[in-house]
C-alpha cells in the first residue's frame, strides 16, 4: 500500500480546517441559521459597509487622567500634613502635574522634606524659595505619568467595551488605535441616538456645594464669585431643564470611589432613582463631607450637567442617591453610564451611520462583479490550458475557500473593500499556474516526459512565484499594520489570499496533475 505523500496530507489537513471554520457561513447562506450550541465556530462578520450599522472613532484625554491623579494626590497630602500636624502656608496645584506647598514653619522644612519625599514618591520633589522662604514643588515623574496614561486608556477600552455589551450590539468590533484612539463599530441596526449617548458619555461624576451666599443671576452678567462656577441642570429634567446653579468650584468627592450604581424605586412614588455605593476610602470622605455641611445643599454633577441639589440633613455613611425626575429608561442608562464611568474624559472625534439597504447593495453588486470575474477566468483557463486549465480552475475555487476560512478563523471582518481585495487575488491565484504552465510548455517542447515536464516546470518558476508573492504579501501587511477601516479590510483578504493562492497553485494544482499522470501513466499532459 502506497504511503500518502506529505503533500496530499498538508491538503486534507488545510482544506478541512477551512471547511470546519467557514461551515456557519454556508448555513446563514443557505437559510440554516440554526447552529448547535457546542459549535466552536462563528460565521464571517460583515463589516458596516456590507450590512450597515454605526462607526465611532473616540478619543481618550489621557493628559487629564494626569492632571485627575495630581488633583488626588493635594488631598492626600491635605490629609498627611493634618495627620502629622505639618503647618503649612499654602498647599495648591500651580501646574496640571505640579504640586506646590509652602510652610509655615521655615526652620522644619528640611524635616518636612524628608517626611513628605517618604510618603508621595512617585513625585520628584525640588526646593524653591517664594518672597524668601522655602517652597517644596512636587512634580509628577515622568515615567509615572506615562504608566497614568497607559493605564487611563486600557481602562477607557474595557469600559467601552463593558457599555456595548450592556448596550446588546450584535457582534461588536472595539479596537485601540494608536496611544489615544478607539474604534467602535457596531453592525446591524440599532439606535443610533441611544447608542451615541450610552457609549460615548464620560461619565464623570462629582460632588460640590452649592454657593448659597452669592446670587446666580449676577453671576450671570459676570459678577462671577472668586471659587464658583455656573452650571446647568440636565436638558432632559422635565422641570429644572437649563436651569442655572452657582456651584462652589472645588470638587468634594468623585466617581472614581464609586464601587456600584442601581436603579431603585421609591415604594411611596414609585418613582427611579439611582443608588451609589462607595468604596472605603469614598465612604470615608462621603461622610465626612456630609457631617460638616449638614442642611447645605450638595450638587450631584454629571459630565458638567447639574442632576440634583439635595440638603445634606445627616452625616451619611457608604451609600448616597441620585434623584432627578426620572423615568425608567433614564434612570438605567445613568445607572450604566456611572458603573461603566471613564477614568478620564473621552469624546467622539468621527462618526458615520450606514443604513442596511446600502449595505444590501453593497452585498450585491460585490458578489456580482466577483462572480462575473470568476466566470470569465474559469472559461479562459478551461479553453486556453484544457485539462491544466480545469485543475486551475478547481485549485481558484479551493482558494476561495480558503480565504473565507480564514476569515472565520482570524475573526476579521470582510468589508467591502474585502471583496475587492478577494476579486484582486482571483487573478493572482491563477497568474501563478499561468507561470508554471507555461515552464511546462517550455520542457514538453524539449521533448521531455509528463513528469519530468512537470517537475521542472515547477522547480524553475516556483521562485518567481514566491518572488511575486512575498513582496505583494509585504506589501498588504504594512496596509494592515497602518491603514484604517476599509484599508485594512483590504489588507486583511489581500494577505490571505496571497497565502491561499501559493498554497493552491505550488501543492494543490502540482498533486493533482501529478495524480493525473499517475493514474493514466500518460507520456504528454494536455496543457
Amino acid at each position: 500500500m502506497k504511503t500518502p505523500s506529505w503533500r496530499l496530507i498538508a491538503i486534507v489537513v488545510v482544506f478541512l480546517a477551512a471547511f470546519i471554520y467557514v461551515l456557519p457561513t454556508l448555513q446563514m447562506v443557505s437559510g440554516d441559521k440554526a447552529q448547535p450550541s457546542i459549535w466552536p465556530y462563528k460565521k464571517i462578520n460583515l463589516g458596516l459597509d456590507l450590512q450597515g450599522g454605526m462607526h465611532l472613532v473616540m478619543q481618550v484625554d489621557t493628559g487629564k487622567a494626569v492632571e485627575n491623579t495630581v488633583d488626588r494626590s493635594i488631598e492626600e497630602l491635605r490629609a498627611f500634613v493634618r495627620q502629622n500636624r505639618i503647618r503649612v502656608k499654602a498647599l495648591r496645584k500651580i501646574d496640571a502635574d505640579t504640586i506646590a506647598i509652602g510652610f509655615s514653619d521655615p526652620e522644619k522644612a528640611a524635616q518636612n522634606r524628608g517626611l513628605i519625599a517618604d510618603e508621595f514618591r512617585d513625585f520628584n520633589i525640588v526646593e524653591k524659595t517664594s518672597d524668601g522662604e522655602p517652597v517644596l514643588h512636587l512634580t509628577i515623574k515622568p515615567d509615572v505619568a506615562e504608566n497614568v496614561k497607559e493605564l487611563a486608556f486600557d481602562k477607557a477600552v474595557m469600559k467601552v467595551r463593558n457599555r456595548v455589551d450592556e448596550y446588546g450590539a450584535r457582534e461588536p468590533d472595539i479596537r485601540p488605535q494608536g496611544e489615544d484612539r478607539i474604534v467602535v463599530q457596531l453592525p446591524g441596526v440599532i439606535d443610533a441616538d441611544r447608542a451615541r449617548n450610552e457609549i460615548g458619555r464620560t461619565g464623570n461624576l462629582e460632588f460640590k456645594l452649592v454657593d448659597e451666599n452669592s446670587d446666580v443671576r449676577e453671576a450671570l452678567k459676570g459678577a462671577l464669585p472668586p471659587g464658583s462656577e455656573v452650571l446647568y441642570y440636565r436638558k432632559d429634567d422635565p422641570e429644572m431643564a437649563g436651569r442655572p446653579i452657582l456651584l462652589k468650584k472645588e470638587t468634594l468627592l468623585t466617581g472614581d470611589y464609586l464601587t456600584e450604581a442601581r436603579v431603585q424605586f421609591d415604594p411611596a412614588s414609585g418613582q427611579p432613582y439611582v443608588a451609589i455605593k462607595f468604596n472605603s476610602k469614598g465612604s470615608r470622605i462621603f461622610a465626612q463631607v456630609t457631617e460638616e455641611n449638614i442642611n447645605k445643599r450638595l450638587a450631584i454633577v454629571l459630565d458638567n450637567e447639574v442632576y440634583s441639589a439635595p440638603v445634606i440633613r445627616s452625616k451619611i455613611v457608604g451609600e448616597g442617591i441620585i434623584e432627578g425626575n426620572f423615568n425608567d429608561e433614564s434612570a438605567k442608562s445613568l445607572a450604566l453610564v456611572l458603573r461603566e464611568a471613564f477614568p478620564t474624559p473621552v469624546k467622539i472625534l468621527y462618526e458615520k451611520t450606514v443604513g442596511p439597504s446600502l449595505g444590501e447593495d453593497s452585498i450585491r453588486k460585490g458578489l456580482l462583479s466577483m462572480l462575473i470575474g470568476g466566470v470569465l477566468v474559469v472559461l479562459f483557463m478551461a479553453v486556453y490550458y484544457k485539462t491544466a486549465g480545469v485543475i486551475a480552475d478547481v485549485a481558484l475555487l479551493m482558494n476561495i475557500l480558503l480565504i473565507a476560512g480564514g476569515l472565520a478563523a482570524f475573526n476579521a471582518t470582510l468589508t467591502l473593500p474585502g471583496i475587492a481585495g478577494i476579486i484582486l487575488t482571483i487573478g493572482m491565484a491563477v497568474d501563478a499556474n499561468v507561470l508554471v504552465y507555461e515552464r511546462i510548455r517550455e520542457e514538453l517542447r524539449l521533448g521531455k516526459t509528463a513528469r519530468a515536464a512537470l517537475d521542472a516546470g515547477y522547480e524553475r518558476a516556483s521562485l518567481t512565484i514566491l518572488d511575486a508573492n512575498v513582496t505583494t504579501l509585504i506589501a498588504a501587511l504594512v496596509l494592515f499594520q497602518f491603514g484604517s477601516g476599509p484599508v485594512k479590510g483590504f489588507a486583511v483578504t489581500l494577505t490571505l489570499g496571497v497565502l491561499a493562492s501559493l498554497f493552491t497553485a505550488l501543492i494543490l494544482s502540482r498533486t493533482i496533475l501529478e495524480n493525473v499522470i499517475t493514474s493514466r501513466r500518460a507520456k504528454t499532459l494536455s496543457i
